[in-house]
């Protein structure tokens, strides 16, 4: 049966499920004081390699006046800090502390029970399948862009 109004737009659909998942780590996350946009942070910082904060907004899917008071925010509670880069001294990057370490070692387990959580609700192949999916379309939307803006 096809959807109508709001139902049978895409982004409708893809936000509102968003909206559900992150709804759930939110509160996962709310006993250590992180929220999810923080904990993304946290995440992509635990390469160990740093990174720019152009780098850091793109991994995070955050705008970078966002992204500027989220880390911030971070190095007032020594999660992370500010540095030289490694390949360029000259470049100021972003690392994650060793406060920040310890935090993100005490919520994975409860990040990965979440997972399972959203995985046993949905089946865990649907879910598997679902985030392929979804790497899948970002990738072919962003090589489409791409194609779009290449010159001619």
């Amino acid at each position: 049966m096809a959807k109508s109004g709001l139902g049978s737009s895409l982004a409708y659909v893809l936000s509102r499920a968003e909206r559900e998942v992150t709804r759930g780590l939110a509160a996962t996350l709310a006993g250590e004081d992180v929220t999810v946009e923080q904990w993304r942070i946290l995440r992509a910082l635990a390469d160990g390699r740093g990174h720019s904060m152009g780098e850091l907004a793109e991994a995070v899917l955050m705008p970078h006046p966002t992204l500027t008071k989220a880390v911030d925010r971070l190095i007032d509670r020594a999660l992370v800090h500010r540095g030289a880069s490694a390949g360029d001294r000259r470049r100021v990057a972003v690392f994650l502390a060793d406060r920040g370490r310890d935090l993100l070692a005490r919520v994975d387990g409860a990040v990965a029970e979440h997972h399972r959580a959203v995985a046993a609700a949905f089946g865990q192949e649907r879910t598997e399948r679902l985030m392929r999916e979804l790497e899948d379309l970002a990738a072919a939307l962003d090589h489409a862009s791409a194609e779009a803006v290449a010159p001619r």
